[in-house]
C-alpha cells in the first residue's frame, strides 16, 4: 500500500443507514449512513471484547450501537454510552474505535489510508467524463494483489494474446512506444500504438504521437484509478480497490454520453457490462497466476519497451511509499 492516499473502496449504493462490513487494506472497516445521510467509517471491531459493529445497528440517528453489549459509538468512534454501567456514568477515554476519513462522490466512497490528515481534503477524480454520461458498475473479484491487477491495464503488449478474440483482434503484436505523458504529480496519460508484424521494428517512445491523434488515451490517477478513453462519448473505468495482500475488488464501470435520455443511456451501459466483465476476466485468468503476489521494482522480472507504462508506476508507486516514511 501507498500511504497517506484517498483510496476509493467502494461504490456509494452499497452502504445504507444499515451498517455494512468490508475489508480493506486488511482492515476491517464498517461503514453506516446517519439519520442526515452523512456517512461514516469506522474499525469494524468493539473497543470492549472484540465483536464486529457492522453487525449492529444505527441508533440516536448517527451512533453505532455493538450487536454484543449494547455500546453506542458516535461518528468519531468514541463510545458514548455502555449499558451495563449505566447510560449516566461517564465512558472511559480508552473505549474508542478508530474513525477514517471518507469521502463521497462520482458514485464511489473514498477512504483516507494513512496516518497524517487528508492532503488534498478531498480525492481528485477525471474531469474529462461528459457531465450527462450515464453508467453502470460492476465489482468483480481478483484473487490477485491491486498493485498486479492495475498493471494489468497499463500493459498493451498482453493485447493480442490475452484478447485474441475481443479487443486485442487483428494479431497487432509489433507495439510502437508506447508514450507516457506525466500531467501531474498523481497521474500520467498513456498512448498506444500497437500494429501488426511485417519486419519493421518499433517505434521508440520519443518517435510516437503525443497525444494521439484520434484522442485515445489511457490515464492513470494514482493510487488506484484508471480510465480507457475509447471515444469523446463513451469511457470504460475502473478502481483497484485493495482488500487485502493477495485480494482485490475490481470496481469496473461503463460510461456513455451518446444516448441522451436518462432511461435509455443508463439501460445502453448496463447493456454493455456483459462484454466489459468478460474481457475482464480473460485478464483475470492469467494475472491471478503471476508471483510475485505484490509490483516493485526490483522482483526478478525482465522487461522491455513495450512495458515503459508499467515501469512508471512502478517507480512512482516506489516514490510514494518512501516518501511517507517516517524521516
Amino acid at each position: 500500500m501507498i500511504p497517506n492516499q484517498w483510496y476509493v473502496i467502494a461504490s456509494s449504493n452499497e452502504v445504507g443507514i444499515k451498517p455494512v462490513g468490508m475489508t480493506r487494506f486488511g482492515e476491517k472497516l464498517v461503514l453506516y449512513r446517519t439519520a442526515s445521510g452523512f456517512l461514516v467509517c469506522l474499525s469494524d471491531m468493539c473497543a470492549h471484547r472484540g465483536a464486529a459493529l457492522s453487525l449492529g445497528k444505527v441508533c440516536n440517528g448517527d451512533q453505532i450501537q455493538c450487536p454484543f453489549h449494547g455500546l453506542e459509538y458516535d461518528p468519531s468512534g468514541k463510545c458514548m454510552v455502555i449499558p451495563a454501567n449505566g447510560r449516566s456514568t461517564p465512558v472511559p477515554s480508552n473505549f474508542r474505535v478508530r474513525s477514517w476519513p471518507v469521502y463521497e462522490a462520482h458514485g464511489f466512497i473514498w477512504v483516507w489510508y494513512g496516518s497524517e490528515p487528508p492532503t488534498p481534503e478531498i480525492p481528485e477524480f477525471f474531469d474529462d467524463i461528459p457531465k450527462d454520461a450515464k453508467y453502470a458498475t460492476v465489482a468483480d473479484h481478483w484473487k490477485a494483489h491491486y498493485s498486479r491487477v492495475i498493471e494489468n491495464q497499463l500493459d498493451c503488449v498482453h493485447l493480442p494474446f490475452v484478447h485474441y478474440n475481443t479487443i486485442g483482434r487483428g494479431n497487432r503484436t509489433l507495439v510502437n512506444g508506447p508514450a507516457v505523458e506525466w500531467v501531474s504529480d498523481h497521474k500520467f496519460f498513456m498512448y498506444v500504438y500497437n500494429e501488426t508484424d511485417n519486419g519493421q521494428k518499433p517505434k521508440k517512445p520519443d518517435e510516437v504521437p503525443m497525444p494521439s491523434p484520434n484522442g485515445y488515451k489511457i490515464e492513470f490517477l494514482f493510487p488506484n484509478l484508471w480510465e480507457n478513453r475509447i471515444a469523446d462519448k463513451v469511457r470504460v473505468l475502473a478502481a483497484f480497490v485493495p482488500v487485502d495482500e493477495e485480494n482485490t475488488l475490481l470496481y469496473l464501470r461503463f460510461y456513455q454520453a451518446f444516448a441522451r435520455i436518462p432511461i435509455i443511456g443508463t439501460l445502453i451501459a448496463r447493456a454493455a457490462m456483459p462484454f466489459n466483465v468478460y474481457v475482464a476476466h480473460q485478464d483475470r485468468r492469467v494475472v491471478q497466476t503471476q508471483v510475485p503476489k505484490a509490483s516493485g521494482l526490483k522482483i526478478g522480472e525482465n522487461l522491455f519497451q513495450g512495458d515503459l507504462p508499467i515501469l512508471e508506476y512502478r517507480k512512482k508507486r516506489q516514490q510514494l511509499q518512501e516518501s511517507a516514511r517516517p524521516r
